[in-house]
């Protein structure tokens, strides 16, 4: 398919009518956003293709007006893809979400997104990040420092989500004042998490224990979202992991919502879905 300009016109040539009658749906919506006065971006375009590819009945502007977030500069953070708006609604309506699927899929940026939404709107008092210190494949052997240099590389994807979120000098005070705290899943044990937002990323790599610990320490007024990758568990054994333990333990538990995302809601670049969906047919599965 290529597409041609002349002037303010735009001419599709495509191999099949179907084609060329999608790619005129993306280029009629954005023509449209982009009259609203909406600065369009090449992301935009490629995120357009994919919500449009996945749903030719969808309307853009639903997605780009159901803003969850303005982050740094104000750039509104908003899902991208219909499993994302699925998991975004659920995470609303939910105390405890579950959110599956492959990288790239925006299961923590949007958990986290909500989360600091929640932090701005005074539903919660603060936000708790964690993750399980397991490293992924290869042995990090001793990390010189403190014990924040120490666990750094483990939570640094967190950090560089939060920056795309706070402005910087904001973001700072929050960390002074305890609004934001981010601290390996250990530090959790004995504590009670009352009015907290507490995303537990990568959680395909706890334990059983180690999950029924978190889950546990749900407070009064507090919110949960657990974000994993069941292909990619970096336990010694697959089956020790506590979220395929627990994604059975919540089927039909009232007030835990469980959202399975796909490779049709990756992201990231368009090669990262392709990537995955040539590790799929090697290992023999479809979808996580």
């Amino acid at each position: 398919m290529t597409v041609h300009q002349r002037g303010s016109t735009l001419f599709v040539t495509a191999v099949t009518s179907a084609s060329g009658a999608g790619a005129c749906r993306v280029l009629n919506q954005l023509f449209h956003l982009a009259l609203d006065g909406r600065r369009l971006t090449a992301t935009d375009v490629l995120h357009s293709m994919a919500i449009l590819k996945a749903d030719p009945q969808a309307d853009l502007t639903a997605y780009f007006d159901e803003v969850i977030l303005l982050g740094v500069n104000q750039r509104p953070i908003t899902p991208r893809s219909p499993g994302q708006r699925d998991y975004f609604r659920v995470l609303k309506a939910h105390d405890v979400t579950f959110g599956v699927g492959p990288a790239g899929t925006g299961k923590t940026y949007l958990g986290m997104a909500v989360a600091v939404a929640a932090l701005k709107a005074g539903d919660v008092r603060k936000i708790i990040l964690t993750r399980p210190a397991v490293e992924a494949g290869e042995k990090l052997g001793f990390l010189p420092g403190d014990l924040n240099e120490k666990v750094d590389p483990y939570l640094r994807p967190l950090f560089d989500a939060l920056e795309d979120m706070v402005p910087h000098d904001r973001l700072e005070r929050l960390y002074e004042r305890g609004g934001i705290e981010i601290a390996p899943l250990a530090f959790m044990r004995g504590r009670t998490l009352d009015d907290a937002y507490v995303v537990l990323d990568e959680a395909q790599n706890t334990t059983r224990a180690q999950m029924k610990m978190f889950l546990t320490r749900l407070g009064v007024g507090g919110k949960m979202v657990v974000t994993g990758d069941i292909t990619q568990i970096d336990l010694p054994r697959r089956e020790d992991s506590g979220l395929v333990e627990a994604l059975r333990m919540a089927e039909g538990l009232k007030g835990v919502g469980v959202v399975r995302l796909s490779r049709t809601d990756v992201v990231r670049h368009p090669l990262v879905g392709e990537i995955i969906e040539a590790y799929d047919r090697l290992e023999g599965h479809g979808d996580s």
